[in-house]
């Protein structure tokens, strides 16, 4: 049976192939810090995957705060335990999409964040956040992009058939994931995969590939330890 070399089915590559370091770091001198406000909406592991990235000089950000929509989301236990202050916009407390999205714009306003970034935001957002924050709103998705498209992307996927799906860092436009792809990485669908290991095995992916897009995407260099 074929084995994968998960790492070379990143694009663009973390790393070269058989390179010396397996988690590359930004130059903290050559590139500005930047406040990245986090929005999510359930367990938040993408948003400690982000965090803890920071922490190990991977990324050079801050993140000063994050929201979420959803009163019972365990990603505020995450926030908790990492010193994040945290904010609950209910999305049921507004009457349209934009009224959340204009109360979301005045907290990141607020925290003076230069890049939002979604980590499990299960809400459609609309352009009174994207123009607010032209080109510097960034999403992961659960698949291929263009493949497999809106909710449920990983059941897509698995319904489909198809033998690869992936993950897709990208930027945020008003028409549902379809703005400029920064980062991909593949992910082969076993025989033997149920929804829950596949979702497994694409999260591995989503914590390595997200903080690297990140960077990549504010334009901090990534450095080959």
């Amino acid at each position: 049976m074929t084995t994968w070399d998960q790492d070379a089915l990143i694009s663009p590559p973390i790393r070269p192939i058989g390179g010396p370091s397996e988690h590359p770091t930004v130059n903290p001198i050559a590139n500005q810090s930047i406040r990245l406000g986090i929005m999510a909406s359930g367990s938040g592991s993408n948003f400690e995957a982000i965090v803890q990235a920071i922490h190990s000089g991977q990324l050079n950000a801050e993140v000063p705060i994050l929201i979420y929509n959803n009163p019972t989301a365990t990603v505020v236990e995450r926030a908790k335990r990492l010193g994040i202050p945290s904010i609950c916009l209910d999305h049921r407390q507004f009457a349209t999409r934009e009224l959340l999205d204009q109360a979301i714009v005045e907290v990141l306003l607020s925290y003076q964040v230069d890049w939002v970034v979604m980590a499990g935001w299960m809400r459609i957002v609309t352009p009174v956040l994207i123009h607010a924050f032209p080109n510097r709103v960034l999403n992961i998705h659960p698949s291929l992009l263009p493949s497999f498209k809106g909710s449920k992307a990983i059941e897509q996927a698995f319904e489909s058939g198809v033998k690869i799906t992936g993950c897709t860092v990208h930027h945020v436009v008003t028409e549902v994931d379809s703005g400029d792809i920064v980062m991909q990485a593949a992910v082969p669908v076993l025989t033997n995969d149920t929804l829950e290991t596949l979702q497994a095995r694409l999260q591995i992916q989503e914590h390595k590939i997200y903080p690297v897009a990140i960077a990549i995407a504010v334009g901090q260099r990534i450095s080959e330890n």
